[in-house]
C-alpha cells in the first residue's frame, strides 16, 4: 500500500505528461481537476479510457499555524500548464467539452477588477476555529445543519466568512465576488464566473433542498447575494472558451464548458455513486466515503451533500487523518517511506495477525475528528501495547481503526434506511488487498476496486459528457465510463471479531476524553 505517495512532479510551472495509445477519429471530453496541490487535465474517451493527461503543481502557503493559503492566480497558471501539456498530445478540435473538479471548502475574494484581494483560504485553514461554536449558537446549530446539511465544523467556508466579517470587515465589503476554485477557473476560461450546485455545496451557505444560496445565512453574515456566482445543475452549459483562454491553454476557442463540481462529489460520480446500494470509499490522504439517497437525511455521522448528479443526496463520512495517519506513523516511528519495501514488509506482518492486532487499539484522530464527534481538539491514541508489540501491530491497528470509523458511519446510514450492498474503493490505499479485505469483513459487503486513479477528473469528464450529449443521463454516463477491477468478498467467519473490535475501538475516544477531563484526586 502506497497510501500517500504522490507522483513526482517537476519544478513549479512545468507540467508532467502521461501518454496513451490514440485511436483515429476519437472524440474527447476533458476533466480538469484542480486539487489541493496540483491541477490534472485528463482527456477521456466515451468508454472512460484516459487517452492523455497533463499535470502541474501549485503551492500551499502556511504563514501561521492556523492558516492555509494559495494565490488563486496559481490555480489558473497550473491549469494553463496542465491543459497545454495535455493538448500537445491530442487534437484540440476533437474536444467536445470541459468540466472542472475543484478542491472543496476553498474560496477567494475578488475585487471589481476581478483580481484577488487577498490569498485564497483552503479547506485546511483553521483561522475561524474560535468563531465556529459562537456563530453556530447565535444562528442556531440545528437550523444551520438543516439548511446546509453540514454539522458544526471549522471546514465550511461559512465560518471564514464570519471571521472576515468580525476581523476584516473592510475586506469583505470590498469583495465584488466570493468564488470557489470551480467558479474562479470558469471565469478565466469563459469570461464569467459560474458555480455548480456541488461546487457551491461545501461552502455551507447553500440551501441543499432549494439548490439556492441561503438568503437566511447570507443576511446573518451581512453579505449581499450579488457577491455569489449564479448556480447551475451539474452537466449544464455555463460558457464557452474565450479567445484569450484558448491562447493560454491550447483549447480551441468556443469549446463548451459545463458545470462540474467539488472533487469529492466528482470522485463519487466517477465510481457511479448516484444510485441506491452503491457505496464509495476514497482511501486517500483523508478517507472520505458515502452513499446516495433520494431524500435528505441529517446526522452527526455524516455530512449531507447535493448528489453529484444533481438528483438526490450524498451522505459523506470524512476522516481527516486517513492514509495521512498511516504515513505519519511510518515517517515518525518506522524510519520513513523512502524504501518501497517497507510497505511489503508491513503488509506481510499485518496480514499474519488476527483481527484486533494482538490487543493493540488505535484512535486515529491525529488531526481532530469530523464525524461523529466533530471535535477539533481530539487527538490520536495507541492502547494495549506490550513487549511483543511491533510495527506490524501498529500498522494493522491503524488500518483497523480507519476502517471501523467508516463502517460505523455506514451502519448508521443503513439504520436510517439507506441502501448499501457494495463498496467501490479508490485512492492510494485501495492498492492494498489487505485493507480491502478488512473493509469487506468489517462491513459485510463486497469491495470492488476502481481502475481509475483519477476518479475526480473522471467525474468531471462525465459531467462534460452529459453536457456534450454523449449520454442521456448521469447513470448512463457512469455505467459506460466507470472502470472496475477485482472484487473481494466478506468472510462471514470474521464478522464477530470485527464487531467486538468495533466496540472496543469506539470506546477509546470517550476514554481519552475522560482522561483529559480528570483533575486528580
Amino acid at each position: 500500500m502506497r497510501c500517500g505517495l504522490r507522483r513526482t512532479e517537476g519544478p513549479r510551472g512545468l507540467a508532467s505528461r502521461r501518454r496513451y495509445a490514440m485511436q483515429p477519429d476519437e472524440r474527447y471530453v476533458i476533466g480538469l481537476d484542480s486539487s489541493t496541490q496540483s491541477v490534472k487535465a485528463v482527456a477521456w474517451t466515451a468508454d472512460g479510457t484516459p487517452r492523455a493527461e497533463g499535470r502541474a503543481p501549485h503551492r500551499i502557503s502556511t504563514p501561521h499555524p492556523l492558516k492555509a493559503e494559495q494565490n488563486a492566480e496559481d490555480w489558473w497558471s497550473a491549469a494553463c500548464d496542465a491543459l497545454s501539456s495535455l493538448l500537445r498530445q491530442i487534437d484540440s478540435h476533437r474536444v467536445d467539452g470541459v468540466a472542472i473538479s475543484n478542491q472543496r471548502e476553498t474560496m477567494v475574494l475578488l475585487g471589481v477588477d476581478r483580481k484577488p484581494l487577498s490569498p485564497a483560504t483552503l479547506w485546511l485553514d483553521r483561522r475561524a476555529q474560535d468563531i465556529v461554536q459562537p456563530f453556530a449558537d447565535e444562528f442556531g446549530s440545528e437550523r444551520l445543519h438543516a439548511i446546509s446539511g453540514k454539522p458544526i465544523d471549522v471546514i465550511p467556508c461559512v465560518y471564514r466568512l464570519r471571521y472576515y466579517r468580525q476581523h476584516e470587515p473592510e475586506l469583505l465589503d470590498r469583495a465584488a465576488q466570493i468564488l470557489s476554485v470551480h467558479d474562479f477557473l470558469t471565469q478565466k476560461l469563459t469570461g464569467e464566473a459560474a458555480a455548480s450546485w456541488t461546487s457551491a455545496d461545501p461552502f455551507g451557505i447553500l440551501d441543499i433542498e432549494a439548490k439556492q444560496w441561503s438568503r437566511e445565512i447570507l443576511d446573518h453574515l451581512d453579505i449581499p447575494l450579488s457577491k455569489l456566482p449564479p448556480l447551475h445543475r451539474p452537466g449544464t452549459l455555463i460558457g464557452r472558451v474565450t479567445a484569450d483562454a484558448a491562447a493560454a491553454t491550447g483549447l480551441a476557442a468556443g469549446v463548451p464548458v459545463y458545470a462540474g463540481g467539488g472533487d469529492g462529489h466528482c470522485a463519487g460520480l466517477g465510481v457511479n455513486v448516484i444510485e441506491p446500494g452503491v457505496v464509495y470509499l476514497n482511501l486517500g490522504t483523508a478517507v472520505v466515503g458515502g452513499c446516495w439517497t433520494p431524500t435528505r437525511k441529517l446526522s452527526r455521522y455524516w455530512r449531507t451533500l447535493v448528489s453529484p448528479s444533481g438528483e438526490g443526496y450524498l451522505l459523506e463520512s470524512c476522516q481527516r487523518g486517513g492514509a495521512y495517519f498511516v504515513n505519519w506513523l511510518l515517517d515518525t516511528f518506522a524510519g520513513g517511506r523512502s524504501d518501497p519495501a517497507i510497505f511489503e514488509r508491513l503488509e506481510a506482518e499485518a496480514a499474519s495477525l488476527d483481527v484486533g492486532s494482538g490487543g493493540v487499539t488505535v484512535c486515529s484522530y491525529l488531526m481532530g475528528c469530523m464525524d461523529p464527534h466533530w471535535d477539533a481538539d481530539a487527538r490520536a491514541t495507541f492502547s494495549g501495547m506490550g513487549p511483543e508489540t511491533g510495527m506490524g501491530h501498529l500498522y494493522r491497528a491503524s488500518m483497523e481503526a480507519i476502517t471501523l470509523e467508516f463502517v460505523r458511519s455506514l451502519s448508521e446510514m443503513k439504520s436510517m434506511g439507506v441502501a448499501a450492498d457494495r463498496i467501490f474503493v479508490i485512492g492510494g490505499g485501495a492498492g492494498s488487498a489487505l485493507w480491502r479485505q478488512m473493509i469487506a469483513d468489517a462491513s459485510g459487503l463486497p469491495v470492488i476496486r476502481s481502475l481509475s486513479n483519477e476518479a475526480s477528473a473522471l467525474g468531471a469528464g462525465m459531467s462534460a459528457a452529459i453536457g456534450a450529449g454523449w449520454y442521456g443521463h448521469f447513470g448512463e454516463a457512469a455505467g459506460a465510463m466507470s472502470r472496475l477491477a477485482e472484487q473481494i468478498d466478506p468472510r462471514p467467519a470474521a464478522a464477530q471479531a470485527w464487531a467486538a473490535l468495533s466496540r472496543r475501538q469506539a470506546n477509546l475516544y470517550q476514554a481519552t476524553r475522560r482522561l483529559d477531563a480528570y483533575d486528580g484526586p
